[in-house]
C-alpha cells in the first residue's frame, strides 16, 4: 500500500540542490516523489537519506542529462550559469533535455509495466505538486513540463534606489546579470514555442541562520557611509522555498515574481542589525571613492546596484504570507533560546 502511494505521488525534479533545493525538499517530502540532478556523485548517500532519489549528471555536458528527460512534470531550476560569458549554456542544455522525448520499448518493460507506465503518464499530465490545502492547482492537466527559475534581481542593475514592481525592463550591469537575462529569455521564448510552460522568480539577498554576515564582520570589512550606500532587498530561505513551490502550482505561465519580502534597508543598516544581534562590532564605514580602492570587484558590484522591490504580485496572485515578512521578525528569533 505504501509503494502505491509513493507511485502516485506527482514527481518533481530539482535542478541545483543546494541549500534552498535542500529546503524545498523537507517542504514537500510528504507531497511529492523528489528527483534532484547533482554533479557531486558524492553527494549521492546525502539527497538519498533526504528521501530524494539523486540523478548524477552535469549542464555543462549536455549528454549525461538524458535520464532527466520527461522524468517530472515540475522542475524547480535553481542551478546557476556558468561562470563566464553572457550567454546562460546551462540553462540552454536543459531546455533542450527537457524538451526531448523519452522512448521505452513495450518489450524491454513488459507489458503489465507499459500498462502501468501509461496510466502514471496519464496521472502526471493531470497532476502537478499538490498545494497545502490540497486542491488541484489551477494548472492541472497541462502535459508539458512546467519550470520555476530562480533568477536575480540582479537583471535591473542599479536603479538608484527606486521603487520597482517586475514591469521594470530589465538593464544587466554585469555579466553575471547578462547571464541571468539570457535565462529568462530562453525560457520564455521556449515557452512560445510550447516546449515548457515557466514561470520566474527574481530574487534578492538570501538570508537564514547560516547565511548571515558574519565572517564579513569579523574581518572588519568595511561597508558605505549613508550617504554613499545602496537599497537592498531580502528573503528567508525557508520563505524563497515555500515561494518556489507555490509558484510551481499558482505561477502564471511566463509571470516574474518579485521573491521578496518587505524589508526596506541599505547594505549598511542591515549589517549593523546583525552586529548588534550577534554582540560583535559593527562594521566601519567609509566613502564610495575609498571603497573602489579597498574592495574586490565582487563586492563593488553589489555596492553600485540599489533599489527596492514591489512585492504586490507575491501577495495578491500567489496569497503568500512569509513566515518572516522582514529581517527584523526572523533577527528576534536569534535572541531568544533555539536559534533557527
Amino acid at each position: 500500500m505504501k509503494a502505491t502511494r509513493n507511485l502516485r505521488r506527482p514527481r518533481v525534479l530539482i535542478v541545483g540542490c543546494g541549500d534552498v533545493g535542500m529546503r524545498c525538499v523537507r517542504q514537500l517530502q510528504r507531497r511529492a516523489r523528489l528527483y534532484a540532478l547533482t554533479h557531486h556523485a558524492e553527494r549521492r548517500d546525502e539527497l538519498r537519506a533526504a528521501g530524494v532519489t539523486p540523478i548524477v549528471g552535469d549542464l555543462d555536458a549536455r549528454a549525461s542529462l538524458a535520464r532527466i528527460a520527461r522524468l517530472a512534470p515540475t522542475v524547480l531550476h535553481l542551478a546557476p550559469p556558468q561562470k563566464t560569458g553572457d550567454d546562460d549554456l546551462r540553462t540552454r542544455a536543459l531546455i533542450a533535455t527537457l524538451g526531448a522525448p523519452r522512448i521505452r520499448r513495450a518489450r524491454q518493460i513488459g507489458t503489465g509495466r507499459l500498462r502501468r507506465a501509461q496510466q502514471g503518464i496519464r496521472a502526471r499530465k493531470a497532476s502537478a505538486i499538490v498545494p497545502d490545502g490540497g486542491q488541484p492547482p489551477r494548472h492541472a492537466g497541462h502535459a508539458r513540463v512546467r519550470v520555476v527559475y530562480a533568477s536575480t534581481t540582479g537583471v535591473y542593475g542599479d536603479c538608484g534606489g527606486a521603487w520597482l514592481d517586475e514591469t521594470r525592463p530589465v538593464a544587466p550591469a554585469n555579466e553575471r546579470a547578462k547571464r541571468r537575462v539570457s535565462a529568462e529569455t530562453q525560457l520564455r521564448r521556449a515557452a512560445a514555442r510550447r516546449t515548457l510552460t515557466a514561470c520566474i522568480a527574481r530574487i534578492p539577498g538570501i538570508y537564514a541562520a547560516n547565511r548571515l554576515p558574519l565572517a564579513r564582520l569579523e574581518k572588519r570589512t568595511p561597508a558605505l557611509v549613508d550617504a554613499d550606500d545602496v537599497y537592498t532587498n531580502h528573503i528567508h530561505a525557508d520563505d524563497l522555498a515555500a515561494i518556489l513551490l507555490r509558484m510551481a502550482t499558482h505561477g502564471r505561465p511566463s509571470r516574474v515574481i518579485h521573491a521578496s519580502d518587505d524589508t526596506t534597508l541599505k547594505m549598511g543598516e542591515y549589517f549593523d542589525r546583525v552586529a548588534d544581534v550577534f554582540g560583535v562590532e559593527r562594521a566601519p564605514r567609509i566613502a564610495r571613492a575609498q571603497a573602489e580602492q579597498q574592495l574586490g570587484p565582487m563586492m563593488l558590484s553589489f555596492m553600485r546596484e540599489s533599489r527596492r522591490l514591489i512585492n504586490t504580485r507575491l501577495k495578491r496572485e500567489l496569497r503568500m504570507r512569509l513566515r518572516f515578512p522582514d529581517v527584523d521578525d526572523f533577527l528576534r528569533t536569534l535572541a531568544r533560546p533555539g536559534r533557527t
